[in-house]
């Protein structure tokens, strides 16, 4: 039930992004609802590798360097899922911060 839950709310971040981000859209709602369980996995699975193998350079940048794997793995979401598109990196970046504030709100919400 709580993967349910959480896959709606990455679906309500990713509408949110669609329609505030210019330069990312979906094609309907079967590509949303895929790119927010997509999401999810790919944020429980590959983000903790990348954060792991780029430590160094988020030490040197005192962390900022995460917004860069954060929306490396947007992207990479994007690319996956046909009928999601985000046209370059800035749509990237400010789209997961949109879902990840999303997230930590529902996160909040759903908490026991």
């Amino acid at each position: 039930m709580t993967f349910l839950l959480r896959a709606l709310a990455g679906a309500l971040g990713l509408w949110l992004a669609d329609r505030l981000v210019r330069g990312i859209w979906f094609d309907g709602t079967g590509p949303l609802l895929l790119a927010a369980v997509l999401l999810g996995l790919v944020n429980a699975v590959v983000r903790p590798v990348l954060i792991f193998l780029t430590l160094p350079i988020t030490i040197l940048t005192l962390g900022l360097f995460l917004l860069v794997v954060n929306a490396a793995t947007f992207g990479l979401v994007a690319w996956l899922v046909p009928g999601f598109h985000v046209a370059g990196f800035l749509p990237a970046l400010v789209g997961a911060m949109i879902t990840g504030v999303v997230g930590w709100l529902a996160s909040g919400v759903f908490r026991n």
